[in-house]
């Protein structure tokens, strides 16, 4: 006899449970100069309900054959725009009630592990490129700053990788109570729906 659960076997893409949920969450990339890194960004926007990408400054577009290697299509599901200029965007999202959260490791940066998404009720996380990160006057602009903890002699991540960290723990936290403490999707009974505010707490 062998071990292991005969029930516990992968599932092809096409049987995956999905909910289809969005959230009030938009990313804006800042002179992202990798496609991989865009289509990865395309990726995880998909995956994790993210409402909307922009993409500024020197960030590809699609279509692109370099973004097309790592966004598996997702290009085509996910809203998304081209806007120059960085500060353009966030002084629009500002106003459309968004608080402006980025990430990057600075002298005043918050722990994302005490950060409290559900305070508010939109929410727009930069991400900066490979080399330079956000920019000061991106910073200046923000609202909150966010750090992962890191516990190597490294002081950093790939952009896509920190990117997915990210939007992972704020839209788990935007999400309604039921997927916040029951991860199985069978266990859930949910309607294809948009959550568009604050969850319940």
């Amino acid at each position: 006899m062998t071990g292991g659960n005969p029930t516990n076997t992968q599932l092809r893409y096409r049987d995956a449970e999905r909910c289809n949920l969005k959230f009030p969450v938009v990313i804006v990339a800042i002179d992202i100069d990798s496609g991989v890194n865009v289509g990865s960004i395309f990726r995880i926007a998909d995956a994790l309900g993210v409402s909307k990408l922009y993409l500024t400054g020197g960030s590809p577009t699609p279509p692109s054959p370099k973004i097309r290697k790592t966004s598996r299509a997702t290009e085509k599901a996910v809203s998304y725009e081209y806007v120059e200029r960085a500060t353009e965007v966030i002084a629009k999202l500002r106003a459309d009630g968004y608080a402006i959260v980025s990430l990057e490791i600075t002298t005043r940066s918050t722990d994302i592990r005490k950060f409290d998404a559900r305070a508010f009720d939109k929410l727009a996380l930069i991400v900066g490129s490979e080399n330079h990160g956000v920019t000061q006057p991106v910073l200046d602009a923000s609202d909150h700053t966010l750090h992962i903890p890191m516990f190597g002699q490294n002081s950093s991540m790939n952009l896509a990788t920190a990117c997915a960290i990210a939007v992972f723990e704020i839209t788990r936290q935007f999400m309604p109570e039921p997927l916040r403490s029951v991860p199985a999707a069978e266990d859930l009974q949910l309607p294809n729906a948009e959550v568009t505010g604050k969850s319940d707490r």
